[in-house]
């Protein structure tokens, strides 16, 4: 398979939007095409457990729209068979040639267990998860017997060998493993520039002593802007487990959002999905800002 590669950035940083569970399935389509009607870069889909899968809102956003890059932050390794992960990456990649990024992790444990695949070692996991995936989109026949992932002579009939592994973590262990292995790093989304400074570093000092290049670094900022912006952001924070005041999300005008995004990308993001509060009042004009105002802003940096 011939893959024509999406260029990874532009002047400054790639801007997406992030469609987060909050928000109804069926508001997707819409969202989708005003992403693309924007000329922003991204569209990241989330994967949350009991609410909205990744694979799914993936596929259609991408059949959606011609241009736009969808990604998945983040399929739980615990929650999807490898194998099964893998024949799902390859179809979606193979159907939408360089437009589509997946990102795998740990999961939220709770949730694990209440969907009963908790497993006492999610690092091991995620990393006999991660490296049976590269495998197997290579189009390698692969038998493995692990603590977590085991497979007989595995071979996908479809693989896709250019498609970008992109691993979540938060922890040291889980950064290190992402630049170990991923091809991107996936960040929480509620986090400061040092936070993003100290995780890039940590995934990046990974890759150089695993002769790998360092990770993409994919961040969120959530943002408000308009009236109330200021309150809606900090009404929104702690429902990601963050604290106003720190630094964290940007109320405001574009000026405002611009400097934040390029906040994170002097802190090492390469992409910066805007998160909006749930609360939104207009989210079509909000994704039109950020393509009219804010794109500009970030592309004369």
């Amino acid at each position: 398979m011939t893959v024509t590669p999406v260029p990874e950035a532009r002047p400054a940083v790639r801007l997406g939007v992030a469609f987060v569970p909050t928000m109804e399935p069926e508001s997707l389509r819409s969202l989708a095409t005003a992403v693309e009607a924007a000329d922003l870069d991204d569209l990241w889909v989330w994967e949350d457990c009991f609410k909205q899968s990744g694979i799914a809102s993936a596929a259609a956003a991408l059949a959606w729209t011609e241009r736009v890059r969808v990604g998945i932050g983040l399929m739980p390794a615990p929650l999807r068979s490898t194998a099964v992960t893998a024949m799902e990456i390859a179809t979606v990649a193979r159907m939408f040639p360089g437009r589509f990024v997946p990102a795998v992790g740990h999961g939220v444990q709770e949730w694990m267990g209440q969907s009963g695949v908790r497993v006492d070692s999610p690092l091991t996991l995620l990393r006999e998860h991660t490296a049976a995936l590269h495998s197997l989109l290579a189009g390698e026949e692969v038998t493995t017997s692990g603590r977590y992932v085991r497979l007989d002579s595995v071979r996908l009939a479809w693989p896709a060998p250019d498609v970008p592994i992109v691993v979540g973590g938060v922890g040291p262990r889980s950064l290190a493993l992402a630049g170990e292995l991923g091809d991107g790093l996936i960040l929480a989304n509620a986090l400061t520039p040092d936070d993003v400074r100290a995780a890039a570093e940590t995934a990046g000092a990974a890759a150089q002593q695993a002769g790998r290049p360092a990770p993409n670094v994919y961040a969120t900022l959530i943002a408000a802007t308009g009236d109330g912006a200021q309150q809606r952001l900090d009404a929104e924070l702690p429902l990601w487990g963050a604290e106003p005041g720190r630094g964290i999300g940007a109320a405001g005008d574009a000026r405002t959002i611009a400097d934040a995004v390029l906040r994170l990308a002097a802190a090492g993001a390469s992409a910066v999905a805007v998160q909006p509060t749930a609360d939104e009042p207009d989210l079509a004009g909000f994704v039109e800002l950020l393509g009219r105002e804010v794109r500009p802003l970030l592309d004369q940096a």
